[in-house]
């Protein structure tokens, strides 16, 4: 188990929240001009790092509000939680 700081409702159980992929994916502006090929590459392929990876989590059994995590994949460390909408934010992991 770990906390996790909710922008809204501060630190919590981790148990609180739900983790749901990968963070500041953008929606294709003109869906109907994509191939097939391109459309799948949007719906389905993520990046999958080890190490640093920003993820959409949402405070499921708090607030039940969505924000964004950065978190290393490979320790769980949680370097910093951010609202939606605000830039990605630059992380110094060293």
């Amino acid at each position: 188990m770990f906390i996790i700081e909710c922008p809204w409702c501060g630190k919590r159980d981790q148990s609180e929240f739900s983790a749901h992929g990968e963070a500041h994916i953008q929606r294709p502006q003109d869906p109907s001009v994509l191939t097939d090929e391109q459309w799948g590459d949007y719906v389905f392929f993520r990046d999958n790092p080890k190490g640093l990876h920003f993820e959409r989590w949402n405070h499921s059994h708090g607030c039940r509000r969505w924000f964004n995590i950065a978190r290393n994949t490979a320790s769980s460390e949680i370097y910093l939680s951010y609202k939606p909408g605000e830039k990605r934010p630059q992380v110094d992991i060293t």
